[in-house]
C-alpha cells in the first residue's frame, strides 16, 4: 500500500511508526523534518491530505503534539476523512463506520506501544457500511460540496430546542 506520512516534529514514536510501516511492506513518503527541527503542522497536513485525496497515496498518517491541528487541517481537503485516534478501538470504529482514510495521532499522548496497537487496528479494519453509515457519509459529501459553494448553501434542516417549529405561542 502507498502511504503518505507527515509530522511537524520527529521523535521516537514517528521513527517507530515509519519503521513498522516499511517493515510491513508499505511504500512510504514522509513529509516533515529529517532531524530534530520542526516544520509547520499545517503544511505537513496539507501535503499528506492532498496525496491521499489526489490518489498519490492510498491512505495517510499524521502526527502533531495534540493531533488536533493536523486533523483539522487535513479535513479541510475534499475527500479526506481524518480521524484523531487515541486508542485501537477508536481507530477500528473510524475505519469500520466512518470510512476514515487518514489517521491522526498525538505525539504528546501516544507511546510507541500504543501507536503499534492503533496502527494494527487501523490496517486490519475495513469499512463495512450499513445503510445508516452510507447516509451519514452522503451528508458529509454534501457538506464538502456546500463548503466549496457557500453562496448556494441550502436552508438547514436542523431544529433547535425551542425553535419556532416546536414552541407554541400563547396569547393572553
Amino acid at each position: 500500500m502507498k502511504l503518505s506520512v507527515g509530522a511537524d516534529e520527529r521523535n521516537h514514536v514517528v521513527d517507530a511508526v515509519l519503521k513498522r510501516l516499511k517493515h510491513d511492506g508499505h511504500r512510504v513518503v514522509f513529509y516533515g523534518p529529517s532531524g530534530r527541527a520542526s516544520v509547520p503542522w499545517s503544511e505537513v497536513a496539507a501535503c499528506v491530505a492532498h496525496d491521499v485525496a489526489g490518489g498519490a497515496a492510498d491512505e495517510g498518517i499524521l502526527f502533531c503534539w495534540t493531533g488536533t491541528g493536523v486533523s483539522i487541517a487535513a479535513n479541510k481537503v475534499s475527500g479526506i476523512r481524518a480521524a484523531l485516534c487515541g486508542d485501537a478501538e477508536t481507530a477500528r470504529g473510524a475505519r469500520l463506520w466512518n470510512d476514515a482514510n487518514l489517521l491522526c495521532l498525538s505525539l504528546r499522548t501516544t507511546t510507541e506501544a500504543l501507536a503499534q496497537e492503533i496502527i494494527q487496528s487501523w490496517f486490519t479494519t475495513r469499512f463495512q457500511p450499513s445503510p445508516e453509515d452510507e447516509a451519514c457519509l452522503a451528508v458529509v459529501r454534501r457538506l464538502e460540496i456546500e463548503a466549496s459553494h457557500p453562496e448556494d448553501e441550502p436552508q438547514r434542516r436542523c431544529q433547535r430546542e425551542g425553535s419556532p417549529q416546536e414552541t407554541e405561542t400563547k396569547s393572553n
